[in-house]
């Protein structure tokens, strides 16, 4: 059935079926054509199943919270904040543009979200600069992939639902990565503004200005650590953490800033939920169709399958960062993980990897399959947003892409990028 499952579903993607069906269609065509029609009220029905859980509930109130901070204003001010710091650098605003998705990383963890909120304000000021419109689309979504990377995380509070791990853990092992694939990027820009002369934003900022960018930036850049310091102080779970994280995008926009109106709560709220509605369907639909799979012998034959192909756990984290890789180009990143991850899983952990290790190694590797064509949908968000061809988008953004994967491979290959900062913080041996 795993083997049929991709080609029938991206046969119904190309016909318009919306993902959410097609990932409920396909197994179900499959389950009949096997004669298993019994299992098909399994598969439905595990479809609320997968939705009904305490530790999901953060992801909609971590969209929340990044819809009410970018309402009020607060994604202006870290975007202020990092023209401060960065925009006297040739190709000032594509650093910007990198660092203010680092920085907004920290108070939703949605590459969506990300490449909407900022791509609505850079990508147009970037034109002003003489900038390419596909080049400020690209580096935009290319960018946004940090968002999931850096906690919190909405994907690796997935993972750590279908596997059992340390939320904390998977945070913490997510910063250094993160930072990473910003570094990665902010070199291909400062690469790319030499060889095509792009320009400064701005001159250097003088120490008062980037005091006053860092005052008013203040209040939005203590989220993460609000976030962070409670989980990982013990003060609250992820799921609370991010209810706290949505009161206080209420409490500073419209008691501290004054930037928030009570007006403004119903479009937010129905955005935040509409945003939510969508990852959490997926989440059900993935969840049902892992369920059926575990009837069959599907995830058994599959770790056989990899285990045959070579005994050498380096050599067979390489062939998964490239089947990985392959997948995060058609399926979301979150049914990915809740589909593949209990089956390849226990196999690298059986084989000496840590399993915070292959969280972060799968993780990071489906982010950027959020930017990467043909079905990347940070992509499909920068074109609606900018205005570009989707195609457009997704030959400007190989550069980006190529030290993406640098990173990947790097993180794959030397476990202390990820397993430090958890490990001094006690989460992991």
């Amino acid at each position: 059935m795993l083997v049929w499952f991709l080609p029938l579903f991206l046969v119904f993607l190309m016909i318009g079926l919306p993902v959410f069906f097609g990932m409920l269609a396909a197994p179900g065509i499959l389950l009949m054509l096997n004669g298993q029609e019994r299992d098909l009220s399994l598969l439905y029905r595990n479809v609320y199943n997968g939705m009904d859980s305490f530790p999901l509930m953060a992801i909609p109130f971590f969209m929340l919270a990044g819809e009410l901070m970018n309402r009020g204003g607060i994604t202006m001010r870290l975007v202020e904040f990092s023209q401060a710091m960065m925009g006297h650098f040739r190709g000032g605003l594509a650093h910007v543009n990198v660092l203010s998705s680092m920085l907004f990383a920290g108070l939703s963890g949605s590459a969506v979200a990300d490449t909407s909120a900022l791509g609505s304000m850079l990508i147009p000021a970037m034109e002003r600069e003489g900038y390419t419109r596909k080049f400020a689309a690209a580096i935009t979504a290319a960018s946004s992939v940090i968002g999931p990377i850096i906690p919190p995380s909405g994907i690796m509070i997935i993972y750590a639902y279908v596997m059992g791990e340390s939320v904390a853990a998977l945070f913490l092992a997510g910063i250094v990565p993160g930072i990473l694939v910003g570094l990665g990027l902010m070199i291909m820009v400062k690469f790319m503004a030499d060889r095509y002369d792009f320009p400064a934003s701005r001159n250097r900022s003088t120490w008062g200005e980037k005091g006053q960018a860092s005052l008013r930036a203040f209040f939005p850049l203590l989220t993460p650590v609000i976030i962070l310091g409670g989980i990982l102080g013990g003060v609250f779970t992820p799921t609370e953490a991010a209810a706290v994280a949505a009161a206080y995008a209420i409490l500073i926009g419209m008691f501290v800033l004054n930037t928030l109106k009570l007006r403004d709560l119903p479009d937010v709220l129905s955005r935040a939920a509409m945003t939510s509605a969508v990852v959490l369907l997926l989440v059900g639909a993935a969840m049902a169709f892992k369920t059926v799979v575990s009837l069959s012998h599907a995830p058994e034959q599959l770790a056989a399958f990899i285990l045959a192909l070579s005994e050498n756990p380096l050599v067979l984290l390489f062939l998964i960062n490239l089947l990985l890789f392959v997948v995060g180009m058609f399926l979301d990143a979150g049914p990915a993980i809740i589909i593949l991850g209990p089956i390849l899983g226990p196999i690298f952990v059986d084989l000496g990897i840590h399993p915070v290790h292959f969280a972060i190694i799968m993780s990071v590797n489906l982010t950027v399959g959020l930017a990467t064509p043909p079905m990347g949908l940070v992509l499909f968000v920068a074109s609606s947003v900018s205005g570009e061809r989707v195609e457009t988008i997704a030959r400007a953004i190989l550069p980006f892409l190529l030290v993406e994967v640098v990173v990947i491979f790097l993180i794959t290959f030397i476990p202390a990028i990820s397993m430090t900062v958890p490990r001094l913080f006690g989460f992991v041996n």
